[in-house]
């Protein structure tokens, strides 16, 4: 649980709510994180800039991607 509440899909613009229903489709949930993080418009286009840009690249292994973020959140105590 995080300690800033997310921002629910009625009180953003449209940006947002369309990062929204991409995400949920794609993951079917929309992740805390994402949600905290459409407080600020800026912080959230960075955010969601990143994650497009790492989605997308080609120079690693999408199994290696992936394993080292499973790594990445075991050392941290992620449960995500």
């Amino acid at each position: 649980m995080a300690r800033i509440e997310a921002v629910p899909a009625q009180r953003t613009g449209l940006g947002v709510r369309l990062a929204y229903w991409f995400t949920r489709r794609q993951l079917g949930r929309v992740p805390e994180p994402l949600a905290v993080a459409a407080h600020h418009p800026w912080i959230f286009r960075a955010t969601s800039a990143f994650e497009f840009a790492l989605q997308r690249s080609r120079h690693v292994d999408a199994r290696l991607k992936a394993l080292a973020a499973l790594k990445a959140a075991a050392l941290v105590g992620c449960p995500f």
